[in-house]
C-alpha cells in the first residue's frame, strides 16, 4: 500500500493544485516513482489511499500498468492516519500473507527482500525498516534492543550519545517503510483516526508481540518539504549528468539561463531570464530580467483567495508569479 492521502502543507504552494504524490519527479509523478520501486521489488498488487486532490493522483497513476503494477484506489472522506488508512483498506489485503506499506513521498532503493527475510526470521507481527541518522535530522528516534523495536522517542539532540542499535550510538529513524502481518488489524481500531507508531505498535509490544527492526542501507530520500524535493531532484539529476528536469511543453529560449532546476509542465524561460536551484510550477513564465534562485514559483492566480498553511513558507506576488524564497 502506498500512503498518498496527506495535504502536503510544507510543500505549499506546489501542492495547491495537486496532491504531494502527484508532484513531478524525475520524469514521472512521485507516486509513480514509488510504484516503480515496488514493482522492481516484486510487488504487483498495490493499493493507494486518497484524500487531498484525489483526482490528481488518479490522473498521475491511471491503472498503474505503465509503472508495472495493478492499482486499487481507496478513498478517505477524512484523513485517517496510518492506522486508520490500513483499517479503511483492510478488505484489500490477503488474510494469510504479509504486506508492505510505504509513504508516497519517498525515493529509495532499499532492498525490501532483505527486510522481508528479517521479518520472517524474527517471526514478527511487524517489521519497521530503519536507517541510521548520524546527522541527527528531525526524525523521531526508534529505540531498538536485540533486534526488536521497544519504543519511539523524540527527535534526537545534536549531543545525543544513545539511540537504540545504531553504530557507535547513532540514533535510528523510521524510513516510512514497514512489513506487516494481517494480525496487525487486531491492534487497529475500526473507523477512527489512528497511527501505527503511536498506537498500534506500543499496544502490540505491551501484549508481547515482536516488532522487528531492519536497519537498511541504500539511498533514501524523503520529499516532504520544498527544500528536500528540490535538493533530491538536483542530486539525482547530477547523478544522471544533467541539470534540468523539464515537463511536457516546457521550453528554454536561447539566452535563457537554467541550471539545477525543475520545470513542470508548460513552463517558459525567456531570453535574459536566470533560473538556478528553483522549482517552476505548471504554466509559469520566467520573463527576461527575472532572477529566480533558491525559490519555488507558481502562477499567482493559483494562490489568490487561498490561505497559506501554518507550516508553509511565506511568499510574494511578482507580476504573474507567486514566489517563495527557500532558506539556505
Amino acid at each position: 500500500m502506498i500512503l498518498a492521502a496527506g495535504y502536503g502543507t510544507r510543500l505549499w504552494p506546489l501542492t495547491i493544485d495537486r496532491a504531494k504524490p502527484a508532484l513531478p519527479f524525475m520524469g514521472r509523478p512521485l507516486v509513480g516513482y514509488v510504484a516503480e520501486y515496488l514493482a522492481r521489488e516484486g510487488f504487483s498488487e498495490v493499493a493507494v489511499n486518497l484524500h487531498h486532490r484525489p483526482e490528481s493522483v488518479r490522473a498521475a497513476l491511471g491503472d498503474g500498468s505503465r509503472f508495472g503494477v495493478r492499482l486499487t484506489y481507496v478513498e478517505e472522506p477524512v484523513i485517517l492516519g496510518t492506522g486508520g488508512a490500513l483499517d479503511n483498506a483492510r478488505d484489500f489485503f490477503a488474510h494469510d500473507e504479509p504486506f508492505a506499506v510505504i509513504n508516497g513521498k519517498l525515493a529509495t532503493d532499499i532492498d525490501l527482500g532483505a527486510a522481508l527475510r528479517t521479518h520472517r526470521e524474527a517471526g514478527a507481527l511487524a517489521t519497521l525498516v530503519l536507517r541510521p541518522n548520524p546527522a541527527r535530522e528531525k526524525y523521531s528516534t526508534v529505540d531498538v534492543r536485540d533486534g526488536l523495536v521497544r519504543g519511539f522517542g523524540a527527535h534526537p539532540q545534536k549531543s545525543d550519545d544513545a539511540g537504540g542499535a545504531g553504530e557507535a550510538g547513532t540514533p535510528l529513524m523510521f524510513t516510512g517503510i514497514q512489513i506487516l502481518e494481517p494480525r496487525i488489524f487486531e491492534f487497529i481500531p475500526r473507523g477512527v483516526f489512528s497511527h501505527t507508531t503511536s498506537e498500534a505498535y506500543p499496544h502490540a509490544i505491551e501484549r508481547g508481540e515482536k516488532i522487528a527492526a531492519h536497519v537498511a542501507r541504500g539511498k533514501w530520500y524523503e520529499l516532504s518539504t520544498i527544500e528536500r524535493y528540490l535538493d533530491t531532484s538536483v542530486a539525482l539529476m547530477r547523478e544522471a549528468n544533467r541539470s534540468v528536469e523539464m515537463g511536457a511543453g516546457s521550453r528554454v529560449e536561447d539566452g535563457g539561463e537554467v541550471s539545477d532546476a525543475v520545470l513542470w509542465e508548460g513552463v517558459r524561460v525567456e531570453r535574459g531570464a536566470r533560473v538556478r536551484r528553483a522549482v517552476l510550477g505548471a504554466g509559469v513564465t520566467a520573463r527576461g530580467g527575472d532572477d529566480f534562485e533558491d525559490v519555488a514559483v507558481v502562477r499567482a492566480e493559483l494562490v489568490r483567495g487561498s490561505e497559506r498553511p501554518e507550516k508553509a513558507h511565506a511568499g510574494e506576488t511578482r507580476g504573474d508569479n507567486f514566489v517563495v524564497k527557500l532558506p539556505r
